[in-house]
């Protein structure tokens, strides 16, 4: 998944697509310790989609602290 899709997702989507792509991540290492993955490179871009997600959120919450902050403030 792309960065610029992952910031048109809103919030809650994006939480939720989060944990299905962990959930898809564990699946596919648990499928790669029984036996070999047919292409073992999808592991690692689970990984990094997720990492991108996780960045994603990260940054939104900052932002939202960081406007809550200069909104108390300006008061």
């Amino acid at each position: 998944m792309k960065q610029e899709v992952i910031r048109e997702l809103s919030t809650a989507e994006l939480i939720e697509r989060l944990d299905e792509e962990r959930k898809q991540l564990t699946k596919l290492k648990l499928n790669h310790a029984v036996s070999p993955l047919e292409n073992p490179n999808k592991i690692k871009t689970y990984r990094r989609t997720i990492a991108r997600m996780m960045t994603e959120l990260l940054t939104r919450q900052l932002k939202e602290a960081l406007q809550a902050k200069t909104a108390v403030t300006k008061q």
